[in-house]
């Protein structure tokens, strides 16, 4: 049991079951543990903070109904997937007034947080969201790329088409689409040149050399230890049916590790979820990585301490990247 009393602070939405086995971890352990999402600001969620004079960082708290946290007291922050801040109540042109105010003010406050922890940091996680920038990471890092082509233009699509086919496209971003009322996000999926026409001009698309595969690879890094696990499941994009996979954990090759460090560090992550293929032969392809990526299911199946990892990071509140 830790005798610490300055809290880790968790900051995502409230319907997110990989943070509530993160935090009954910590609960088990007698980690205090401050959880709050921005979408609650400031209906049920507020804060104070104060710098200057005699004052050289930010001192004051954030409060939710049930939990306090002093701002110079939060020895690590695990930012999830918090929703954003709305103020319906608010006609459109005051509610993007006090969206950017919150956005600014309280974001800003929690991303400047002293002698804290962030994994990860948000602001570390919009830079690493933007594919372009993670597949220029990627290949400076030493991975393994797929030719990719990222345009607004048809004829050049179809080019690529033409010279790497089969390809395939997947979005830039995953907004999620409602279909029949249910959430949905917009799977890969294989295209012809003959497919494309004059709605690529709309907006930019990416496109990509599809990969032969055995397998596919998932690689959750949290802190120093590096968790694979190699997917069997024979589709396109193993994402759009869990019921067809099997779990192994593999070993990371040394180089394809050195390049996870070299990733890591270029953005300033402490957690990854990384994907790549698993070729017949063993080479291992870069997909992408996500720093708020998916993960504790892969715990159940293969018995990784993968929680308990992830608690220990929150716990001792530092992170050694040697």
């Amino acid at each position: 049991m830790t005798t610490d009393p300055r809290p880790v602070l968790v900051v995502t939405n409230l319907d997110d079951p990989t943070a509530d086995l993160v935090i009954a971890e910590l609960h088990g352990r007698g980690v205090p543990v401050v959880r709050l999402d921005s979408g609650d600001f400031p209906a049920t969620l507020s804060c104070s903070a104060y710098i200057g004079g005699d004052t050289a960082r930010w001192g004051g708290s954030v409060a939710t109904p049930t939990r306090v946290a002093g701002l110079g007291d939060v020895r690590a922050l695990y930012y999830r997937r918090p929703s954003g801040f709305a103020f319906p109540h608010l006609d459109p042109q005051d509610a993007r007034f006090a969206v950017a105010q919150a956005r600014y003010g309280l974001g800003g406050i929690l991303a400047s947080l002293p002698d804290c922890l962030y994994v990860n940091h948000p602001n570390r996680i919009g830079d690493a969201e933007y594919k372009p920038a993670g597949l220029a990471a990627a290949a400076a890092s030493g991975f393994t790329l797929p030719p990719t082509l990222i345009t607004n233009r048809p004829d050049d699509a179809r080019a690529f088409i033409k010279k790497h086919g089969p390809v395939i496209f997947k979005p830039l971003s995953v907004p999620l689409y409602l279909v029949d009322e249910k959430a949905q996000t917009l799977p890969v999926a294989e295209v012809s040149a003959d497919e494309i026409d004059d709605s690529v001009t709309g907006t930019m698309h990416l496109f990509q050399a599809r990969v032969d595969k055995a397998a596919d690879v998932r690689v959750t890094v949290i802190g120093k230890q590096i968790f694979a696990v190699r997917i069997g499941c024979g589709l396109l994009d193993w994402r759009t049916d869990y019921s067809t996979h099997t779990y192994t954990p593999i070993t990371t090759p040394p180089a394809v590790a050195r390049a996870i460090r070299s990733y890591l560090m270029h953005f300033g992550l402490v957690f990854g979820a990384f994907d790549f293929t698993l070729s017949a032969s063993g080479e291992w392809t870069f997909i992408e990585c996500n720093p708020s990526g998916q993960w504790a299911w892969l715990e159940p199946p293969t018995g990784l301490p993968m929680i308990a990892a992830l608690a220990d990071l929150l716990e001792r509140g530092t992170h050694d990247r040697t």
